[in-house]
């Protein structure tokens, strides 16, 4: 018999008793087991099993990755199946030869007598146990049933009848599932007894007996999970909700598949190794799975937009939550499937006697990982709906820290949900021995990979607790009342630049950390920071000088924000302030921009109280005395006012005469008030004072002119050559001014020359050479 990698590959503990004597017979192989086995007991791999491709770790070994793994199953497949076929090709003529292989008919019916006592107690007594189990699954469907239709009642006290049916419905699913695991196993021990009664010694079990019944223990223990979830008998002990048709289909689809995978590996393949050769039973496995996977393949294609519409319907009255995995799903159920068999099938090919306890190992590892999973990333979702609601005074004294938090929790939670995420895909690739959880775990790149991400999320929570502390400390003084200290402008303002200075060094220091945990270098970093900040300080010296005087404006307290000041020319309201420039909106909703290093004076006109300083011209011929008493007057008036009277501080103050020249007389006076009213007071106090000077005929006074007519040297003037004014009629309100000549208003005809409308501008705005429209 020709050596096998596979079996110079595999120990001896993972061979059955035909393939080891099958083995042992052949010097060959037999010499390749021996070099094997003081290969692993030395630590060292022999030239011998390094030719088949044998898989004997070293003394350290190194943990393969991924595609290695799945290149060295690859191959022992491809090889595997090539001499399988060969072999088994030249055991079929060597049968239809009539030469025996293994066994002749006498020891062959010797041996095989307790295995088919065994299989035929066993399914005598599955049956039976199956019939009895059948009646107490009726039982229990129907009180389920029974309960359900009780729980329209309202209960008056207790637990809601809806949770009290979904507990007692799950107790009844899960002892119904212990009944078919019982059945099982009843029926296995029954089948045992009677393979130890018929081999000879009637002490040890006979092996292919055994391997009977460790077939049917798995193939009738993965039954029983597929008839729990689909429970086509009885649908209240149903799992899915499903329709009794599809449930149906679905079920004998998956028990089919399972009875011909699972007896077609455990039990085929071993029996017609043990009695005719391991190559025919090999490429009986082989027929068998090929025939498995192509109906598999066949009935998953044929059903995957029908399976994908059901899904579809099914996630439009689902919850969010399930709505889109159910969506996903419908898209890649066909994949997933057609996938999973053609793992089973290589599988079976690569380790035939443990492909099946594989597959249900590994699958029912995914589907409680994914359980877990999901159930996890719900109540984080649960979590993420609920706004976080803090006490009112707590609100009150940091009102802002009720929307950080809510915006910080979010966040963090969305962070675990993704380490969730990533833990779920790494256990369902260990479940399929795609990625060795453990010992990468075990590995120093996985302990180095775990502290780097806690020492990240400790250095993002430590930033995130002192950027809280620092805002709510800021807006807890901000948010102070006039009772409690209210802050001052000058608070306001420094209080918001240490904020934006404390976030800024905050992110940076937290950056400089992350990196460095990342595994980065942050000295180059922090050396070429300092280089490229010498560089632009000697470069920007204007934005030192801007910082600087920014500075010490603030700490002197020059002006804060919603101050009307005069700054470099620019007079308006201040509406923001960096620690580099100052924004001025003036009168005319103009936004300027002054930075602080232009800043030569800062005329504040909202510091403490303001003036209105008030100069009046009267006439020459009008009595100060008189004027400064309807100045007193209009004054008076003005306190009445209930919008500008609270905002005079003082009495009014007549300075006095201040100049009396060509014009008149001028007297200043001046009303204190309060920051920033000076200009209203003005404009009120204007309007009273015209209305009481109109009032009292007293005169606002015109330019004057003197005229001379000359004289000749006796001192006498010519005549002046007076004309005096015609009567003209009356023309009411509208009289004409002196002067002036009326004319009619004529619309003037459009010119074509543009100079009298641009004049010398045309010469900068066209030019003469350019082509004309």
């Amino acid at each position: 018999m020709p050596l096998l990698p596979q079996e110079t590959a595999a120990p001896a503990s993972g061979l059955t008793p035909a393939a080891l004597a099958d083995l042992l017979e052949n010097p060959e192989a037999r010499k390749a087991l021996v070099d094997e086995l003081r290969g692993q007991a030395s630590g060292t791999k022999p030239a011998s099993s390094r030719t088949a491709g044998a898989a004997a770790p070293p003394a350290q070994p190194a943990a393969p990755g991924l595609r290695e793994r799945m290149a060295d199953d690859v191959q022992r497949f491809l090889t595997g199946l090539a001499t399988d076929m060969g072999q088994g090709v030249e055991d079929m003529r060597a049968l239809a030869s009539g030469r025996s292989l293994r066994m002749d008919s006498g020891a062959a019916g010797h041996a095989l007598l307790p295995l088919v006592l065994a299989a035929a107690v066993t399914i005598i007594a599955f049956i039976l146990l199956r019939m009895i189990a059948m009646y107490v699954y009726t039982r229990i469907d129907r009180w389920v049933a029974e309960q359900g239709r009780a729980s329209e009642t309202p209960p008056k006290r207790g637990a809601p009848a809806s949770m009290r049916v979904l507990y007692r419905r799950a107790g009844a699913i899960v002892g119904a599932l212990a009944i078919d695991v019982g059945v099982v196993v009843l029926a296995a021990m029954a089948g045992g007894a009677a393979a130890l009664w018929s081999t000879p010694g009637r002490g040890t079990l006979d092996t292919l007996a055994a391997v009977f019944l460790k077939a049917f223990v798995s193939v009738e223990i993965v039954k029983v999970a597929v008839r729990t979830v689909f429970a086509v008998k009885h649908p209240h002990l149903r799992l899915l909700p499903m329709a009794d048709e599809h449930a149906k289909y679905w079920n004998a689809w998956l028990l089919r598949i399972v009875v011909a995978a699972g007896y077609g590996t455990l039990l085929v393949d071993p029996v017609v190794s043990a009695s005719l050769s391991p190559a025919l039973g090999r490429l009986a496995n082989l027929i068998i799975m090929l025939a498995v996977y192509a109906y598999a393949v066949r009935v998953i294609w044929r059903n995957r937009q029908t399976v994908r519409e059901r899904l579809d319907r099914r996630a439009a009255s689902a919850t969010t939550f399930m709505g889109s995995r159910l969506h996903i799903l419908s898209r890649v159920w066909h994949v997933l499937g057609i996938g999973y068999f053609t793992i089973l099938l290589v599988v079976s090919q690569i380790d035939p006697t443990n492909a099946l306890p594989f597959m249900a190992r590994a699958t029912a590892q995914t589907l409680l990982v994914i359980g877990v999973g999901s159930l996890l990333i719900l109540l984080l979702n649960a979590v993420l709906a609920k706004p976080i609601k803090l006490p009112a005074d707590l609100r009150q004294r940091l009102p802002l820290l009720e929307a950080r938090v809510n915006a910080y929790v979010p966040a963090m939670l969305k962070l675990i949900g993704l380490i969730i995420r990533i833990v779920l895909v790494l256990l369902v690739l260990d479940a399929w021995h795609a990625f060795d959880l453990s010992s990468w775990l075990a590995s120093d790149a996985g302990g180095a990979a775990i502290k780097m991400v806690l020492n990240i999320a400790i250095v993002l929570l430590i930033a995130a607790l002192a950027w809280t502390v620092v805002a709510s400390v800021i807006e807890h003084r901000l948010s102070q009342s006039e009772g409690r200290g209210m802050p001052s402008a000058r608070e306001r303002t420094l209080l918001a630049l240490f904020r934006n200075a404390a976030l800024i060094v905050i992110v940076t220091m937290t950056l400089m950390v992350l990196l460095s945990q990342i595994g980065i270098d942050v000295g180059p970093l922090i050396a070429g920071a300092g280089v490229v900040g010498l560089a632009i300080g000697f470069g920007a010296q204007k934005l030192v000088q801007d910082i600087i005087t920014g500075i010490f404006i603030q700490l002197e307290n020059g002006m804060n924000e919603n101050d009307v000041v005069q700054v470099a020319g620019v007079f308006g309201t201040v509406e923001k302030m960096t620690i580099r420039s100052v924004g001025i909106r003036t009168l005319d909703g103009g936004y300027h921009l002054v930075p602080f290093s232009s800043v030569d004076v800062v005329a504040n006109h909202m510091r403490d109280f303001s003036y209105h300083l008030g100069e009046y011209t009267i006439a020459h011929r009008e009595s100060v005395d008189d004027a400064i008493v309807h100045l007193r007057a209009a004054f008076a008036e003005l306190m009445t006012d209930t919008v500008l009277g609270p905002e005079i501080l003082e009495e009014m103050t007549v300075a006095g005469v201040t100049a009396v020249n060509e014009k008149g007389v001028t007297i200043r006076i001046l009303i204190k008030t309060t920051p920033g009213m000076q200009w209203a007071v003005q404009r009120g106090y204007n309007r009273l004072l015209k209305k009481h000077f109109d009032a009292a005929g007293i005169e606002l006074p015109y330019p004057h002119t003197v005229v001379y007519f000359g004289q000749d040297k006796r001192g006498f003037a010519p005549a002046a050559n007076v004309t005096l004014q015609a009567e003209r009629p009356d023309e009411g309100e509208d009289a004409r001014a002196a002067g002036h000549t009326r004319r009619r208003l004529e619309p003037q005809a459009p010119s074509e020359d543009s100079a009298e409308v641009l004049g010398n501008e045309l010469e900068a705005r066209e030019d003469p050479d350019a082509p004309r429209a």
